[in-house]
């Protein structure tokens, strides 16, 4: 039985008030709190190691699978593979996410490895959101690991969200595109105190006709620290793009490194980077309609990040 903690945790990382409809596994404190297949979708417990194998049937559409991971006990750590295979012709929504509620001195950690599978001519829509909370003095760790393997016409859509409370997180991505195979990468972060995050993409445009479109916007404060990592690889004729936009206040610190590599002559990629402060003409303009240069600033990066 969920505790009112996780329910809080799980409708910020995964907009749940009550158990879903449809597939999902939830899982809370290291151990499955719930898990249901449907007809077309098929959740089972991986034997050998911990996490759970998501079998999606061709054909599958207008269908959604959750799988949430909350920890609310100080001093967990753990690590969890899941695996998504995913048929042909299917139009899906899978909803994932973590989030740690750590009021203990013991640091508490999650590592969730999700690797996909995806046939031709498909629809994915991925949403991961992130989310620290407790007063102790523990940290939040959090490290997701992602893989794609993207078929023959299909399409992934992934809105990776990290917002306020995760203390340490390294975000690796890596994705293999085929034949007019798309992939749209969102990204929105923000660090605070002496928060660091690495984020890290290397996409393989392999197919003919592949596209990439990898967009991160980010706010550092305080004393935090970000890395933003983008390499795109380009080995047919293809299309991507890489764009990193940060906001940096106080004493935070930013690095983009964007990276493309061409190696066919129709391989077209475009990168893009900024970082810098938030303009004094916008504070200006808000602050005249009223708003003090705390609540001016908090409208822009709530904007930003939108």
């Amino acid at each position: 039985m969920l505790n009112e903690i996780q329910k809080q945790m799980l409708a910020e990382i995964a907009d749940l008030h009550k158990i879903p409809v449809g597939a999902y596994n939830i899982r809370a404190n290291g151990e499955s709190e719930g898990r249901n297949s449907t007809k077309n979708i098929e959740i089972s417990p991986k034997t050998d190691v911990s996490g759970i194998d998501i079998r999606i049937k061709d054909d599958t559409v207008n269908e959604s699978v959750h799988i949430p991971v909350v920890l609310s006990e100080s001093g967990i750590k753990e690590t969890v593979y899941n695996d998504f295979f995913i048929g042909d012709n299917c139009d899906v929504t899978i909803i994932a996410g973590c989030g740690i509620s750590n009021c203990g001195n013991q640091d508490s950690e999650h590592s969730g490895i999700h690797r996909f599978f995806i046939g031709k001519n498909s629809h994915i829509r991925y949403v991961e959101k992130h989310y620290g909370a407790g007063d102790g003095n523990g940290r939040r760790i959090m490290n997701p690991g992602t893989e794609l393997d993207i078929g023959e016409g299909s399409s992934v859509e992934m809105e990776m969200v990290q917002i306020r409370g995760v203390d340490s997180t390294v975000r690796n991505t890596k994705c293999a595109l085929a034949k007019d195979a798309k992939l749209v990468i969102h990204e929105r972060l923000m660090t605070h105190g002496v928060q660091h995050a690495d984020s890290n993409y290397v996409i393989e445009l392999n197919g003919e006709g592949s596209s990439a479109d990898v967009v991160s916007r980010s706010v550092a404060r305080e004393n935090s620290y970000q890395r933003y990592c983008s390499r795109i690889v380009g080995n047919a004729a293809c299309s991507g793009h890489t764009e990193c936009d940060a906001i940096i206040m106080d004493s935070a610190r930013v690095l983009a490194v964007p990276e493309l590599e061409a190696n066919n002559i129709d391989a077209a990629l475009i990168h893009e980077a900024a970082i810098g402060k938030i303009a004094g003409d916008q504070m200006i303009k808000l602050m005249t309609l009223g708003l003090t240069p705390a609540e001016a600033e908090e409208q822009i990066v709530s904007g930003f990040l939108r």
